[in-house]
């Protein structure tokens, strides 16, 4: 990280409800890769209910052109694009057990930020030490303002400090 602010990044999904590690980086028989980063991240947000995709757990849309795709095949496209984005997520982000492919998935997948109105500890300390910026709403109300094609600025990082705040900014499409 350059100590540059980010600008443009778009909402990979804002989960509604719980997004526990499982939500995040579903075990079972994606634990044979858990040493190929690349296809584990093959299962990322799979389980996670995204607000703008009600009723089908996993699936994202794709800003570029409203396609519904998978969570884990929209990062990566983006990935691909060049496109860093975001993921929101509701109160106690990550809980669960503490594995931490649920912060090395999204930062590989060149995720930079989770915003979210609160996070299990031990998930948050995990998504700083892979390089991912946790973010807490100062107002946790903020989270219904979030829109699937929001372009997202996360403003006074060269002054980031534990404590304090810094702003970000939704671009609303309209």
């Amino acid at each position: 990280w350059d100590g540059q602010d980010y600008k443009g990044l778009r909402v990979l999904m804002k989960a509604q409800g719980k997004c526990t590690t499982d939500h995040i980086s579903q075990a079972g028989p994606w634990l044979k890769y858990r040493g190929h980063l690349e296809n584990i991240s093959g299962n990322l947000f799979l389980g996670a209910e995204n607000i703008f995709a009600e009723g089908e757990p996993g699936i994202g849309i794709d800003v570029r052109d409203g396609s519904h795709v998978s969570l884990p095949e929209l990062a990566k496209k983006y990935k691909v694009a060049g496109i860093a984005w975001v993921a929101v997520g509701d109160q106690n982000y990550g809980e669960g057990s503490s594995r931490e492919h649920a912060a090395m998935e999204p930062r590989f997948q060149n995720g930079l930020v989770i915003l979210v109105r609160s996070f299990a500890r031990i998930h948050e300390a995990n998504l700083k030490k892979q390089g991912m910026l946790p973010l807490t709403f100062a107002n946790p109300d903020d989270y219904n303002k979030v829109r699937f094609d929001d372009a997202i600025d996360v403003l006074g990082l060269a002054d980031i400090t534990p404590g304090k705040q810094i702003s970000v900014v939704l671009n609303h499409s309209d």
